[in-house]
């Protein structure tokens, strides 16, 4: 019986990957309509639930998400089951962008390249208003999330980012008002608070040794970088491209155009945003020579953080779910990474893809289809390379 729940997880996550664009919110519904209406796996109160805990934890929501439900539905390998079917359609995807990119030259591959920056910057500019309208709903917040964004463009680094969500925090928990998420239905997990425990611990060991040790080199410097992205992303999906950007291309470690490019690469494809990890990971080793194993490293590292929070959470649910005080701490959060979105919306988004006005119309017109039309991504990205082809100088 195990085994067919876990051939089950697979199979329904798989399809998921295959077919759910628009990144964690879209996903959301996607897996609500899937495994709440169409197959029961949890109760609709156990859902909301779920999609709570996941929002408070950093790591990308959706991906988090699904692990639960198929730790739910079939125990650890159902969780395993879940995260391999829904993240590898899109790994491959990007992985063999990235080894098409030497085969982008000329003309009309500078002009492609131009275009998917352009799609960056559009999909960030979307995100960066929708995720303000809904986590920045009073003048506290928008406060927040000004002076984030002013802070982080005086001064970016990776301690900057995290000084601006911890600031966040504190600054939530005495000024920003907010209730608790409700619960009904009780969330059970086929293991206890030791275990619980346990999890944490491997968490905050891992994340101890990746601070405290010198930045390393080669396949450790990746799994040390993409780890310590993995323990900031609050909120998941695009929060995702300020942190990634300042530990791998303010750091040298890939070019500002190559890491664009895939990032606009990544919005053309289904399932979860930080596939983009195993896209870096894939042109970080060696120039001009895609490394499967580097891939691999930076998509287990940038995941295992949010993974091991979530598990060891659970447990815990029932007793953390009704704090007033962990609601407001979040509300703080989220406002800060608005700022932190908003601050890489400019740098290095818009400094590198608009160059003109050619560039700054395309660019507009691409955030209205967004915004005003809620067109799907997949038909933007179509039209800002569509665009810069036929307008490249």
């Amino acid at each position: 019986m195990t085994h067919e729940k876990v051939t089950n997880v697979f199979i329904t996550f798989l399809k998921l990957g295959l077919t759910s664009f628009g990144g964690p919110i879209a996903h959301f519904g996607y897996f609500r309509k899937e495994l709440v209406e169409k197959q029961g796996w949890v109760s609709e109160s156990q859902f909301s639930q779920l999609l709570a805990i996941c929002q408070f934890l950093p790591g990308p929501a959706s991906s988090q998400l699904g692990f639960s439900l198929g730790l739910l539905r079939a125990g650890w390998l159902g969780a395993l089951s879940a995260f391999v079917a829904f993240t590898l359609p899109s790994a491959l995807l990007l992985i063999g962008f990235a080894s098409a990119l030497p085969y982008l030259s000329g003309a009309f591959g500078a002009a492609v390249i131009h275009g998917l920056k352009l799609v960056a910057f559009a999909v960030v500019a979307d995100a960066v208003w929708g995720m303000s309208q809904k986590l920045c709903p009073d003048v506290t917040r928008r406060v927040i999330a000004i002076l984030a964004t002013t802070t982080l463009l005086l001064m970016n680094s990776a301690w900057s980012q995290l000084f601006v969500v911890m600031t966040g925090a504190i600054v939530g928990i005495f000024f920003c008002y907010t209730s608790a998420p409700e619960n009904k239905d009780q969330i059970k997990v086929g293991y206890g608070k030791r275990l619980g425990i346990v999890l944490f611990i491997v968490f905050v060991s891992l994340l101890s040794i990746v601070i405290l040790i010198p930045n390393q080199s080669g396949f450790q410097g990746i799994a040390q970088s993409f780890y310590r992205v993995g323990t900031l992303v609050f909120g998941g999906g695009h929060v995702v491209l300020p942190l990634l950007q300042n530990a791998t291309v303010s750091s040298g470690l890939v070019s500002n155009e190559s890491f664009l490019v895939g990032y606009g690469a990544s919005q053309a494809i289904p399932g979860p945003m930080f596939s983009f990890a195993a896209y870096i990971g894939a042109v970080i080793p060696n120039v001009g020579q895609v490394s499967w194993l580097g891939a691999s490293i930076a998509i287990l590292t940038i995941f295992l953080p949010g993974f091991l929070l979530i598990t060891a959470a659970l447990p815990f649910w029932q007793s953390i779910a009704h704090s007033q005080t962990a609601a407001k701490a979040i509300a703080g959060v989220n406002a800060a990474i608005v700022g932190l979105l908003a601050a890489a919306l400019y740098n290095p988004i818009f400094t590198s893809s608009i160059t003109n006005t050619i560039d700054l119309t395309i660019g507009l017109t691409s955030v209205v289809m967004l915004i005003n039309w809620r067109l799907p991504p997949l038909i933007v990205v179509l039209w800002c390379l569509l665009a810069s082809v036929l307008f490249a100088p």
